[in-house]
């Protein structure tokens, strides 16, 4: 004889408790994920699986209920929990509750399996509204947390809660960090620009400030650990310099320049990068055909000339004051052969030397210094290093 609707009910809230039992005791036997998990969270995953049951047994009352499902089932659940246990072990979840009740109720009451299909896929949808509705609310708090970062190492005011921040953004930097400066582009992928950066073994962060788009870039293993690791050689995204992670994330920046700071060796230093970078962006204009990525320390010039006192002090400590320190004649030769236009023969005449000698001191410069005083561009830049360290020097007149 079949049961009235009224009669399911009140049998249904009869074995209410023995369903739920079985529940515990089946998660338990076929989801290895729930025995792993810590007293606490194991008794909330219970409380969630006991007030699906509660729930159909209310639903199946008055099925027009099923806009509160979500907060009625995933409500006993704290809050947690949710960054605990996926989605995925959320869906095994509800199987295993599903497959519990309709092996207990289906079989004495078969009328009750369409309500029970019916039940499940609510159930279903209401948990991946619940977690589609955290994953924005924590994409968003993310986003907001993110841009703070940001502007606390562009502004370099870092507060002690900055390591923090850091890290609740799942940072994987380590080691060297540097800043890249560029345009907005019209239509901005971020999360391109994260996989990119991934697929190079580096991880960013991301700050967009109207027009200008700043990602600061820290590698996912330091480079020391990069050139031990064989593997790392063999698939190529090891020995990546920044210049080199920057060219392959040029793509999401839009038109204009594109200036990367000088290597720091930590995210907190990170601001040192960032006004270098920012400072070669405001006057990379003045550069005519400038690369794209380009050194801020390429426009160490046309930085000095903008009143920019890292640029100067950069000029003076890396070319105009270690020359001064190696060699008298060093200097005297490269004061010699940019005031003769880059000439070999000039020179030659004028320090009373052989060509050849000219050569072999240039050669000592670069070896010193780093920059070639050969090339056009990097002769601007050890020119505008002398003027300014003779500028600071009382004795800094050229020395022959």
């Amino acid at each position: 004889m079949a049961r009235t609707k009224e009669q399911t009910l009140a049998w249904l809230r009869t074995i209410q408790g023995e369903l739920s039992t079985a529940t515990i005791k089946r998660l338990d036997a076929t989801l290895p994920w729930y025995g792993d998990m810590p007293p606490g969270r194991r008794s909330a995953v219970g409380l969630v699986a006991q007030a699906g049951i509660k729930s159909f047994i209310q639903w199946y009352d008055d099925p027009t209920t099923t806009t509160w499902i979500a907060a009625d089932v995933f409500g006993s659940a704290p809050r947690e929990l949710l960054r605990s246990v996926s989605l995925q072990q959320t869906l095994q979840l509800i199987r295993v509750v599903v497959e519990v009740v309709e092996d207990r109720v289906t079989v004495s009451d078969p009328s009750l399996r369409e309500a029970m299909l019916l039940y499940s896929r609510e159930i279903a949808f209401a948990a991946a509204d619940v977690y589609a509705r955290a994953a924005e609310a924590r994409g968003l708090w993310d986003a907001r947390l993110e841009a703070l970062v940001v502007d606390s190492i562009l502004s370099g005011e870092y507060d002690d809660e900055l390591p923090s921040r850091i890290a609740a953004l799942g940072w994987h930097g380590h080691g060297e960090v540097s800043v890249l400066v560029g345009t907005t582009p019209r239509i901005l992928d971020v999360d391109q620009l994260r996989r990119t950066a991934r697929h190079l073994d580096a991880d960013v962060l991301i700050g967009v400030q109207g027009k200008r788009l700043v990602l600061v870039i820290g590698r996912s293993h330091p480079a020391a650990e990069l050139e031990a690791d064989d593997s790392e050689v063999q698939s190529g995204s090891a020995h990546l310099t920044f210049l080199e992670i920057a060219a392959r994330l040029e793509p999401g920046f839009g038109p204009g320049h594109l200036v990367l700071g000088h290597e720091v060796s930590s995210l907190v230093d990170a601001s040192r990068s960032a006004k270098a970078a920012l400072a070669g962006f405001a006057v990379a204009k003045a550069w005519r055909n400038a690369p794209r990525p380009m050194l801020a320390d390429d426009l160490l010039p046309e930085r000095a000339l903008a009143g920019d006192p890292l640029a100067r002090s950069t000029l003076v400590n890396r070319v105009y004051r270690p020359l001064q320190d190696q060699s008298p004649e060093l200097m005297a030769t490269l004061w010699c052969y940019l005031d003769n236009g880059r000439s070999l023969e000039a020179t030659a005449r004028e320090l009373f030397v052989h060509p050849n000698t000219v050569r072999y001191r240039l050669k000592r410069v670069t070896q010193v210094i780093g920059w070639d005083a050969t090339g056009a561009r990097e002769a601007l830049i050890l020119q505008s290093a002398l003027i300014l360290g003779s500028m600071h020097d009382h004795d800094g007149a050229p020395r022959r």
